[in-house]
């Protein structure tokens, strides 16, 4: 029985693939479901952000029209800043 220890160490080293295997799909499939959560929170996110710039647009227009200087002010508050108008 001369190859009982290359056995031995061919099962050992088979056995950690094995393992290895299932630590990796599990991990895939943890970073799956993961990233389809944080998917569908950033499409909420991204739902809000326009119904938020919708507002501020009707907003500005209605201001282009009633010229209230209040509106104005709120308006120029919230504008998104840029690198140019810093």
């Amino acid at each position: 029985m001369k190859n009982d220890t290359m056995t031995t160490v061919l099962n050992f080293v088979l056995a950690v693939l094995v393992i290895l295997g299932v630590m990796f799909a599990l991990m895939a499939i943890f970073r799956t479901s993961e990233m389809r959560r944080l998917n569908a929170s950033a499409a909420l996110a991204n739902t809000e952000l326009l119904r938020a710039q919708g507002l501020a647009n009707d907003a500005n227009a209605f201001n282009q029209t009633a010229k209230n200087p209040d509106l104005a002010r709120i308006l120029q508050s919230v504008q998104p800043r840029t690198a140019i108008n810093k």
